[in-house]
C-alpha cells in the first residue's frame, strides 16, 4: 500500500499537541511527512522540519509558502493539518480546501459560526475531507459505548452526564505565563475561554456517543482569577433533539484534577461510564444488574472497537494512539473507503454555535438558547 503525503502547519518544536500528530499520523504507515510550516519563526520552523527527516525544499517558511509550494507538485500532499493558533484556523483551512487539499483542523475549527458555515460550505463544494481533532472519540471503548447505544443495548438515552476539569490553570501567580494568558484573551481565544478549549471536546463526545445532535443551552460562566476577561469555570445545561438531557461541567481551576475528562449515558435500561485517565475501561450496569468492568481488547466488542484497539488486552493505549485512530480513518477516507464517526466540518460548526449560545446564555443569567447553527436549522 502505498503511503500518502502530509504536510503539516504549525505543531513545531516545543508545541503541546504537535507531537501527538507526528506520532498518530505515522503510527501505521500510512503516511509520510513531506512537507512543512512548523513554527511562526520561518528559519526556526525549517530548521525544524528538516530534522523531522523534510527534504529542504518542502520545509517552508509559512503556511503561504508551503500552499504555492504544494499546489503544482505532482507529488503534493494529500493531506494538511492545521495545528496552529485558534484565530489562523479559518483562513487556512479554507485556503487549502479551495485548492483541493484534504484538511484536519484542531479545535475549534473557527472563531464564528459564520466562518464554521464557510468551512461547511468549501468543503462540501470541494469535495474534499475536512476533518476535526475531536481525537478522544477515537479512543477504542468510546466507540464501544457508541455501538451500545446504536443497538439499543441501554434503551433511549435519557441524560448525558460529563466533564473536562483539571486545575492546571488555578495558580493565580502564573496567570501571566504567556501559554496560559492567551487562553482568557478575546483578542487569540475568541468568545470563550474554558468551554471553548476543553468544553467542546466534552459536548461533542455527548453528541457522538448519544447519536443526537445539542438543540439548546444554559450556561453559567465564571473567571474566577480576576485577571481574566473569559471564563475558567462553565456549567452547560443541553437538550438534544431526541429529547436527551445533558449536564456539563468544565474547569481550568479545579486544582487536584489532572485530566478529568469523563462522560456517563443513562438509558431506560442501562448506564455507561468512561473516563480519559482510565480509557482503556467502560463500567457498565444493566438495569436491575451489576456494574460490569468492560476491557479493551476483549472478544465480543464492536467490530470498530476491535477494529481500534492496537495492543493486547490490559495494555494501555494513550493519547497518541487516540489521534493514530483519527489518522488511520482519514487515510481509509482519502482513498475511498467510507469511516462513520470521522468528525467533520459540521462537528466543528456546531461546537461552535453552542459556544456562542453558551456566551450568550451566561450573559443572560442562563437562559435558554438555540445552540442549532443557522445553516442546520
Amino acid at each position: 500500500m502505498t503511503r500518502l503525503n502530509w504536510g503539516m502547519i504549525g505543531g513545531g518544536e516545543g508545541s503541546q499537541i504537535g507531537p501527538a500528530h507526528r506520532l498518530g499520523a505515522l503510527a501505521d504507515g500510512n503516511f509520510t511527512l513531506a512537507a512543512g510550516a512548523l513554527d511562526a519563526d520561518p528559519a526556526r520552523g525549517k530548521a525544524y522540519a528538516q530534522r523531522l527527516g523534510v527534504a529542504a525544499d518542502r520545509a517552508y517558511g509559512d503556511w503561504h509558502e508551503m500552499l504555492e509550494g504544494e499546489r503544482n507538485r505532482a507529488d503534493r500532499v494529500d493531506l494538511v493539518t492545521v495545528a496552529t493558533p485558534n484565530s489562523t484556523h479559518f483562513e487556512i483551512t479554507r485556503a487549502f480546501l479551495e485548492a483541493g487539499f484534504h484538511v484536519l483542523c484542531e479545535k475549534p475549527m473557527t472563531m464564528t459560526v459564520e466562518e464554521g458555515e464557510e468551512i461547511v460550505r468549501v468543503a462540501r463544494a470541494s469535495g474534499r475531507i475536512c476533518a476535526v481533532n475531536y481525537c478522544y472519540s477515537a479512543y477504542p471503548m468510546v466507540r464501544e459505548m457508541r455501538a451500545m447505544v446504536r443497538s439499543g443495548q441501554v434503551g433511549r438515552v435519557r441524560l448525558v452526564v460529563t466533564n473536562f476539569s483539571h486545575g492546571h490553570h488555578g495558580d493565580a501567580t502564573d496567570a501571566d505565563n504567556p501559554r496560559v494568558r492567551w487562553r482568557y484573551d478575546p483578542a487569540m481565544a475568541g468568545v470563550s475561554g474554558q468551554f471553548a478549549d476543553c468544553g467542546i471536546h466534552a459536548l461533542h463526545m455527548a453528541s457522538f456517543i448519544a447519536g443526537d445532535q445539542v438543540e439548546k443551552v444554559s450556561a453559567d460562566f465564571a473567571s474566577t482569577i480576576s485577571s481574566r476577561v473569559l471564563e475558567d469555570d462553565a456549567m452547560v445545561n443541553f437538550r438534544m433533539a431526541g429529547g436527551t438531557v445533558g449536564r456539563l461541567w468544565t474547569s481550568s481551576v479545579a486544582i487536584g484534577r489532572q485530566h478529568g475528562f469523563d462522560i456517563q449515558v443513562f438509558g431506560e435500561t442501562g448506564g455507561m461510564r468512561w473516563a480519559s485517565e482510565h480509557p482503556n475501561q467502560v463500567l457498565y450496569t444493566p438495569v436491575g444488574g451489576r456494574t460490569q468492568i468492560m476491557e479493551k481488547g476483549e472478544s465480543g466488542l464492536s467490530d470498530d472497537a476491535a477494529r481500534l484497539s492496537r495492543v493486547a488486552i490490559a495494555h494501555p493505549e494513550g493519547f497518541p494512539l487516540a489521534v493514530a485512530n483519527i489518522y488511520v480513518d482519514l487515510a481509509a477516507a482519502i482513498r475511498g473507503e467510507a469511516r462513520d464517526g470521522l468528525p467533520g466540518a459540521e462537528d466543528g460548526l456546531r461546537s461552535m454555535a453552542a459556544v456562542y449560545a453558551s456566551v450568550e446564555s451566561a450573559r443572560a443569567q442562563g437562559a435558554w438558547v438555540d445552540a442549532r447553527p443557522p445553516m442546520l436549522r
